[in-house]
């Protein structure tokens, strides 16, 4: 994980908006969010593994599953998933949760980020200041 200090840490925004600009810059919301706290990804690559920018953000008020909610973003950071390929072989699931999930645990959760990416994930967060900022 490679922090990226931003002027947008910090900065109250409705989920909503934020939704609303971020998603055509090609962010997505994360599948890990809560009713409290989230994050938005930009998937820069996923030749070997994932690589993300996330910008996590933290409910300010209300829940981020109601109407209205305002999020708190927090400090950005690149972040790299490296996959296991074939069969996660640490699976012990008895059918039900099979069923909900099916995915193979990640080989390496916290994958060392490729240099060639550092910049790009620099710039993007400068698109998001000047995108946010305005």
């Amino acid at each position: 994980m490679i922090e990226i200090p931003s002027s947008i840490e910090g900065r109250d925004y409705k989920l909503y908006y934020l939704e609303q600009e971020l998603k055509p810059l090609g962010y997505d919301i994360g599948g890990n969010w809560d009713y409290d706290h989230g994050s938005f990804d930009y998937k820069i690559d996923d030749t070997v593994g994932y690589q993300f920018l996330r910008i996590p953000f933290q409910a300010a008020d209300g829940q981020l599953d109601g109407q209205n909610a305002t999020v708190r973003l927090g400090r950005p950071y690149l972040l790299s998933h490296k996959y296991q390929i074939g069969l996660d072989d640490h699976a012990h699931v008895g059918n039900f949760r099979a069923s909900f999930d099916q995915f193979s645990e990640p080989q390496d959760k916290d994958a060392s980020f490729p240099e060639k990416y550092i910049d790009l994930g620099k710039a993007l967060v400068h698109e998001l200041e000047s995108v946010l900022l305005d």
